[in-house]
């Protein structure tokens, strides 16, 4: 999720805070997987840890997100009062957060000393030679300072921070994924399951691919209308010219429609954005390079989402941005919503809205996105935010220590399960299966039962595809709005973006970085399109029978070995 508020943080006086750890241990980081005992032996060893760097003040940054905020206003607080390390913890939208590392990277002068950025630029930070790896950090750097309990093998979302060449770049601080969202009280009714089924001829029920998806729309929209006296829709989406637009698209929509290879965590050779990549280096965009971002099943993902934003989301909907969107459903007249974060879990599940009931369940669930037509078993099936601790060769080796111990501190089992239920971004999966979170399901409508399932492992971020994130993600907000606005068909669009794609790789590619770009020759399409994986030929019908499942039945499909 990107957001754009810009807000500094929690600069806090050295005389201001004085609680023991076991105070903290009581008052704030309750509950947690840890006994109390464990607890008070993993802060106590962060308290000697930190001795020489008592009274440095150190500055990090990350996106506004409410986990991020939990770090900045409470556990940066309890860092100071056990570590006696003061902490400037920024808060920004993540466009400028990617423009603050970029600048530090290009001029090599410190000026923060730990970032919290997505794990989308895993492909830039191993190919730069500028990021401090985890992997170095704790066996070599800061190995003096490496929590023994840190337990790397509880993060879940580990796979996504590894390079190709197995070295961890970055420690996942928090994650959540785009997943479906419905109305589930309505779906139960069956006034509403028996008129569906007499015109579509199958269950009201989660959409397993993108033609239920689209019946379940129309039929909200065209056939229902009105429940309880108020216009209702069956999707919901926003299509303002805006960065967040860009991201609606680079966060794995053309994955979800299938324009990729099988394989995770982004698809071999193919990934989600349509780039090829052979060995290390990625090789195109464009399907005459081999690439799949202009490919019918691209095109198909274009033309799908222009169709739903016009006829079955609120007309209002053409005209937000991202942040302006994400409130709607909770409003009570949206059915479903094909792309939704986890991360709305919380703001989605208070008293008092249309869409929670009296005793504080929700009247929605959420569920695995459906797929398009092209997608097929084995491919990744969504986006995954990955917000991740990364640290740059520019910091001082003192300051790159206080700040890895913060990192370790506000990712530790001693804290990690109570930021997980203030802002429902699990990184581990001890918290997740903790029966903490199983006591709390019932009122998260389906987060926890989705990452306690083998589901979660299909829904990844930007992988190592990408030689350079911040370059190359541009194209996408500056391509797509041509496309919503009709200045553009898809095909045009995504030829655009294609070969924007393919200038930046072409630009990278003369440059003195590791595994860089080396273009393949432009050729005919064909050639591609005739080869087994992506680029896909387009299908004859790019609308089967639609399918659905009950709630309870999605998850076990992605249990299935």
């Amino acid at each position: 999720m990107k957001l754009m508020i810009p807000l500094l943080c929690c600069i806090f006086s050295i005389d201001a805070f004085a609680k023991t750890i076991e105070e903290w241990v009581d008052s704030e980081f309750t509950p947690s997987t840890l006994s109390k005992k464990d607890q008070i032996k993993e802060l106590n060893w962060f308290q000697t840890a930190s001795k020489p760097f008592r009274g440095m003040h150190i500055i990090v940054i990350s996106e506004k997100i409410d986990t991020h905020l939990y770090e900045a206003n409470v556990l940066a607080k309890a860092f100071y009062d056990i570590t006696g390390i003061k902490v400037t913890h920024e808060i920004t939208g993540e466009d400028n957060l990617i423009k603050k590392i970029q600048v530090q990277m290009n001029i090599g002068q410190n000026l923060y000393d730990g970032f919290i950025n997505d794990s989308d630029l895993i492909g830039t930070h191993y190919r730069s030679n500028k990021v401090q790896s985890i992997t170095s950090l704790m066996s070599d750097t800061a190995k003096d300072v490496t929590n023994p309990m840190i337990d790397l093998n509880d993060f879940i979302g580990l796979k996504f921070t590894t390079g190709p060449d197995k070295i961890v770049y970055q420690l996942p601080d928090q994650q959540f994924a785009n997943l479906y969202w419905y109305r589930a009280d309505w779906f139960a009714r069956k006034d509403l399951r028996d008129k569906f089924k007499k015109i579509y001829g199958y269950n009201l029920d989660v959409p397993v691919n993108w033609t239920a998806y689209e019946n379940i729309a129309e039929f909200f929209t065209v056939h229902v209308k009105e429940i309880d006296g108020q216009r209702v829709y069956g999707h919901m989406d926003y299509g303002a010219n805006d960065p967040s637009l860009g991201w609606r698209f680079s966060d794995a929509w053309l994955s979800m429609a299938g324009a990729g290879d099988k394989g995770l965590p982004n698809g071999l050779p193919v990934d989600d954005w349509g780039v090829r990549m052979e060995g290390c280096h990625p090789v195109g965009a464009s399907i005459e390079r081999g690439g799949a971002t202009n490919s019918p099943a691209a095109v198909y993902a274009i033309e799908k989402f222009l169709k739903w934003l016009k006829l079955y989301a609120p007309p209002a909907a053409y005209s937000m941005t991202f942040s302006q969107a994400g409130p709607i459903p909770s409003q009570g007249n949206i059915a479903q919503q094909i792309f939704w974060y986890t991360a709305f879990t919380a703001s989605m599940s208070k008293k008092g809205l249309a869409v929670v009931n009296d005793d504080g369940t929700p009247k929605w669930k959420m569920a695995p996105s459906p797929h398009g037509a092209y997608w097929e078993k084995g491919m990744k099936l969504g986006y995954q935010d990955v917000g991740s601790w990364t640290f740059l060769k520019s910091t001082p080796p003192d300051r790159l220590k206080a700040a890895w111990l913060y990192a370790q501190f506000v990712t530790s089992k001693s804290v990690s399960l109570k930021k997980t239920i203030v802002g429902l971004t699990p990184i581990r999966k001890s918290d997740i299966f903790s029966e903490e979170m199983g006591k709390r399901a019932k009122k998260l409508g389906g987060f926890v039962e989705f990452y306690r399932s083998m589901a979660r492992e299909m829904w990844t971020p930007t992988g190592v595809n990408i030689a350079d994130y911040p370059l190359m993600s541009e194209g996408w907000w500056k391509v797509i709005p041509q496309a919503v606005e009709g200045k553009m068909t898809p095909n045009e669009a995504m030829d655009a973006l294609a070969n924007y794609l393919d200038k930046k790789m072409e630009k990278l590619s003369k440059k003195k970085i590791k595994c860089a770009p080396i273009l393949n020759k432009k050729s005919d399409p064909k050639i591609w399109l005739d080869k087994v994986g992506a680029p896909k030929n387009k299908l004859n019908n790019e609308m089967p029978p639609g399918i659905t499942l009950p709630w309870g039945e999605v998850l076990k499909v992605y249990d299935e070995k």
